[in-house]
């Protein structure tokens, strides 16, 4: 629950945050200037922006740090596997035999098991039966032999 309401704190401020960054002025300067002025001149509001800026980062990454070490708490030592609880596993289950199937359903003589359907291609014609990929074509090259020794 804290986590969702830090999230979404987190969110808007970002909103807010680009919103200042592109507010601000091209001409350079904006974050190290500094000096006094008011806030009726046109340097003031700059430097308004600029603070607004500051304030809203600082925010910012204190909320991801907040975030981050609240979401790792929330975690255990225990690894994946041992979330899994693989000990619960029964090994007598693993090695049990394949159930048979019922009497009235046949198999082939040999015991194999059924083949799928062949794959048919669907296309605005209607479906064309997929045909087996013919081989690529074997090239032979010649091994020159090798010279008679004297």
């Amino acid at each position: 629950m804290l986590l969702n309401l830090l999230l979404v704190i987190e969110c808007i401020v970002a909103v807010f945050l680009v919103v200042m960054v592109l507010l601000q002025r091209s001409e350079g300067g904006g974050l190290v200037s500094g000096g006094t002025s008011s806030l009726v001149s046109v340097r003031g509001a700059g430097d308004l922006l600029t603070r607004t800026t500051w304030i809203l980062g600082a925010i910012f990454f204190a909320l991801a740090l907040t975030l981050a070490i609240l979401a790792g708490r929330g975690r255990s030592a225990a690894s994946v596997v041992d979330r899994l609880k693989v000990n619960a596993v029964n090994p007598a289950d693993l090695t049990k035999t394949a159930p048979q199937p019922p009497a009235g359903t046949a198999l082939p003589a040999d015991g194999a098991p059924l083949q799928a359907p062949t794959p048919t291609l669907n296309s605005p014609f209607g479906s064309i039966p997929a045909t087996a990929p013919t081989p690529a074509p074997t090239l032979t090259v010649p091994v020159p032999a090798a010279p008679a020794k004297k």
